[in-house]
């Protein structure tokens, strides 16, 4: 098997077991605001008179869906994480692994996750109109498409940064600084126009829950990826040694 092969596999076994971490923390946390938002939004609709919709998938299958989309989603970040990664690592092959694989997590948790989850917090589901979900999913892909840009151009300023001797304060700050102008590009984007009429703890529960579960999911993913590297590398280095001694 080819060594892209290989990283690629890490990817997806990382991604696959971060992405079910991701899951239980969702439904330890996250599951009593859900199910008091489905409620809250059940009382309403009795209140309104509105008649009572069968129930398509029982709450029991969608949580299980949970954890089969929550794996299937951290195993398809998990490849692209790892192509990313054999990127970086062509750049900079000496780099250590477990250092490297933890830098690019962060990067991703802040411009795909942070950064959009900053503008548009995540709502539990009886928050929200149906008639806009096709406007606030635009307005999310373009806030990580911006998230995106900020990390990627705070990675490269870094870079040029440390080539050319400026002090690590500078540099740490100057890419700071680079970030917080995406952030605040962001704001750009169109305002969520839906009314959130839910108590304010459950919506910060959920949303707790939401930064919670991002969390595992990309320092997962980082760990649970740069131990399986160093210890592919470790294993690589040991082969070599066996080649290179006298038989």
């Amino acid at each position: 098997m080819s060594p892209l092969l290989r990283l690629l596999g890490r990817g997806a076994v990382a991604g696959a077991i971060a992405g079910l971490l991701s899951a239980v923390v969702s439904f330890l946390l996250g599951e009593p605001s859900v199910r008091r938002a489905i409620e809250l939004e059940e009382a309403a609709a009795h209140a309104a008179g509105d008649a009572e919709h069968a129930e398509v998938f029982s709450r029991t299958t969608q949580q299980g869906a949970l954890f089969l989309v929550s794996m299937l989603t951290g195993l398809a970040l998990g490849i692209l994480f790892a192509l990313v990664y054999a990127l970086r690592q062509q750049r900079d092959p000496d780099a250590d692994a477990w250092r490297r694989s933890l830098l690019l997590a962060v990067a991703g948790l802040v411009g795909i996750a942070l950064i959009p989850f900053l503008r548009y917090p995540a709502n539990p589901p009886a928050v929200g109109d149906p008639a806009t979900v096709d406007a606030r999913t635009t307005a999310h892909l373009a806030s990580i498409l911006i998230g995106l840009v900020a990390v990627t151009a705070a990675v490269q300023l870094h870079r040029r940064l440390t080539e050319g001797g400026v002090r690590p304060p500078l540099r740490q700050l100057a890419t700071l600084g680079v970030v917080v102008v995406g952030l605040a590009a962001t704001w750009l984007l169109p305002d969520s126009t839906d009314v959130i009429e839910v108590p304010a703890d459950l919506i910060w529960n959920f949303r707790l829950a939401s930064i919670a579960t991002l969390l595992v999911l990309w320092l997962g993913l980082g760990a649970i990826f740069g131990l399986l590297s160093e210890r592919a590398e470790r294993g690589v280095a040991s082969e070599d040694r066996a080649a290179s001694t006298p038989g």
